[in-house]
C-alpha cells in the first residue's frame, strides 16, 4: 500500500538570519548586512526557534548573547550552512564557463578515426574541460549512465534526441582479406554469401544483425552464417584481416586497412548506405557550458571538413 508522505517545507529558513546575528551579535548589523530590515531578521529568528522548539538567543535592550541551545544550533549550523554555500559557488562557476569532467558515450570503433582529433583539439582550446570517454558498443541512456552526450549512427539514436552531424552518409562494406579471397573465391551476388565465412556482429539487444543490401531501390536483409561473432567492429575487422571470413562494417573504419591492401572490398553495388555519425544528447534546455563548447567545437569541425572536401 502507498503511503503519503510530504516534503519537509522550509527546513533552512531563518537559518541564515540566525548565522548573521550570532557572528554580529546585533538584530540591526545583521539586518544590514543581508539588506533586510531589522523586523524582518526578527520575524525569521523566531520563526526558526518556533520550529525547533528553542530559545537560540538571549535578549536584552544593550545586548544579544547566545542560549545553550543557540550555541549548539550555532556549531551544527554554521559548518552545514558554509558546506551550502561552497556547493552554490561550485555549481555556479560550472554554469558560467566551461569546466568540469564531460562524459562521453561513444562505440570503440569511431575513437581513433573520428573522436581522437576533435578530442585534442577540444582540450587545447579548453583546458579546464576533462573529457572522459567510455567506449562501448551497446546503446547507453544518457540520462540513467550519467553521461552528458553520446556519438552513434544516425539510426541507433532515438527520435528524442537532438543530434549533431559529425561525418556524411556512408556505405557498409564487406570486406574480405587477399588470402580469403584467393582460398575461397570473391562472391559477386548476394547469395554467393551461403558459400562464404561471414562474420557477424551481435547487437547490444543480445540479436545477432543480419548483412543488410541494397538491390536497385530494393533492401534485402540475408542471413549469413560463419565461425565468429563479436560484440563490435574493430573485433570483426581484426578477424577479416587474419583471414577468418568476410565482415561487413561502416566504410570509414575499414579505408585504412583497404588502402594498406590488407582488405579487399566485395559486392560494392549492393552496398546499403548508413545516416552518418552524430554526436547526440537530450536537450538544449539548462545545457553546461562545457557540452555547449564541445556542440561547438564539432560544428566548426565539420565546418572545416566541408570546406577541405
Amino acid at each position: 500500500m502507498k503511503q503519503n508522505f510530504t516534503v519537509r517545507q522550509g527546513a533552512l529558513d531563518g537559518v541564515e538570519a540566525f548565522l548573521s546575528v550570532a557572528r554580529n551579535r546585533s538584530f540591526r548589523k545583521a539586518a544590514a548586512d543581508l539588506g533586510v530590515t531589522p523586523s524582518a531578521i526578527s520575524q525569521a529568528v523566531r520563526t526558526l526557534e518556533a520550529r525547533v522548539g528553542a530559545a537560540l538567543f538571549i535578549r536584552t535592550t544593550r545586548s544579544v548573547g547566545l542560549t545553550e541551545a543557540g550555541e549548539r544550533f550555532l556549531s551544527r549550523a554554521r559548518p552545514a550552512f558554509e558546506e551550502l554555500v561552497a556547493a552554490g559557488e561550485v555549481v555556479r562557476d560550472l554554469g558560467r564557463r566551461p569546466s568540469g569532467v564531460l562524459r562521453l558515450t561513444v562505440p570503440r570503433a569511431v575513437v581513433p578515426i573520428l573522436l581522437e582529433p576533435l578530442i585534442a583539439s577540444f582540450s587545447r582550446a579548453f583546458p579546464e574541460v576533462e573529457v572522459e570517454i567510455a567506449a562501448s558498443g551497446e546503446l547507453v541512456d544518457l540520462a540513467a549512465g550519467g553521461f552528458d552526450a553520446g556519438v552513434r549512427m544516425g539510426q541507433f539514436i532515438a527520435a528524442d534526441m537532438i543530434a549533431v552531424r559529425l561525418t556524411p552518409p556512408f556505405p557498409f562494406v564487406v570486406v574480405g582479406s587477399p588470402a580469403y579471397l584467393r582460398r575461397r573465391g570473391r562472391p559477386e551476388r548476394i547469395d554467393d554469401l551461403r558459400r562464404h565465412a561471414c562474420l557477424r556482429i551481435r547487437r547490444s539487444n543480445g540479436s545477432i544483425g543480419p548483412w543488410s543490401f541494397v538491390d536497385g531501390n530494393k533492401p534485402i536483409e540475408a542471413i549469413v552464417a560463419g565461425p565468429l561473432i563479436a560484440h563490435d567492429f574493430p573485433t570483426l575487422l581484426g578477424a577479416a584481416v587474419e583471414g577468418m571470413g568476410l565482415a561487413q562494417v561502416p566504410e570509414p573504419i575499414a579505408a585504412s586497412l583497404v588502402k594498406a591492401k590488407k582488405l579487399v572490398p566485395v559486392l560494392k553495388p549492393f552496398a546499403p548506405m548508413a545516416p552518418g555519425v552524430f554526436l547526440y544528447y537530450p536537450s538544449r534546455h539548462q545545457m553546461m557550458p562545457k557540452l555547449r563548447a564541445f556542440i561547438d567545437h564539432v560544428k566548426r569541425g565539420a565546418r572545416t571538413a566541408k570546406r577541405r572536401i
